[in-house]
């Protein structure tokens, strides 16, 4: 991607209007070659669109030529509605991923999520089908993913070994079992929020880099 302009935009969500920060193509400039829509962590312990882990997500993804919308979940900053524990919080995706398609129509979408975010993400996959799907310590462990229908194609989960806030074993046995079609990656002694490590999930994402959607 050449030039980048970010913009904040509200779209309709299904609890009332979200916040959103985008980054796409400048006027004139080519299309983005895909979209991606990324989840940020619990509403409730502070998450938010701007957390670090998810601006490295969305900074990656745009370096291999992504247009991103990172967006504040219902009752976050300035989106209107309420916490509604992940459910809510999956329709809230699946009304962001619908304007990303519509705003970058034809481009393949990724689908990432932080913790939590991770969580919803898997949650919303069967519904948003991605291209690609990226869940970085996604939060097994806290929100109840039974009876989800898991993702069947690209996808990508990075977990750190040093985890203090989701377990690392819940993700590494949940994935095993639930997931064998993920690309599992463990990241030795990484912490929750990659803490002076943000730089070897920007590495993961590109390593790992599906060939089908460059």
């Amino acid at each position: 991607m050449n030039k980048v302009v970010a913009h904040s935009a509200a779209i309709d969500g299904p609890a009332g209007r979200l916040e959103t920060l985008i980054e796409e193509p400048a006027p004139g400039e080519p299309p983005p070659r895909l979209a991606a829509v990324v989840c940020h962590p619990h509403p409730l312990f502070g998450g938010t669109l701007h957390n670090k882990v998810v601006h490295t997500l969305a900074r990656s993804l745009r370096a291999g030529g992504a247009a991103t919308l990172r967006f504040n979940f219902r009752g976050v900053g300035a989106s209107e509605g309420s916490h509604d524990g992940g459910a809510g919080e999956r329709a809230d995706a699946l009304a962001a991923v619908a304007w990303a398609r519509d705003r970058w129509p034809g481009a393949p979408l990724v689908l990432a999520g932080f913790s939590f975010g991770a969580a919803v993400a898997i949650r919303a996959a069967a519904a948003a089908q991605p291209d690609w799907l990226i869940s970085v310590a996604p939060a097994v462990d806290r929100v109840s993913l039974e009876g989800t229908p898991l993702h069947a194609g690209a996808w990508l989960i990075v977990q750190g070994d040093a985890d203090e806030v989701v377990a690392p074993a819940s993700v590494v046995n949940w994935a095993a079992r639930e997931a064998p079609q993920a690309r599992l990656r463990v990241l030795a002694g990484v912490g929750h929020f990659f803490h002076g490590r943000l730089h070897e999930l920007r590495d993961c994402i590109q390593q790992e880099w599906p060939p089908g959607i460059r």
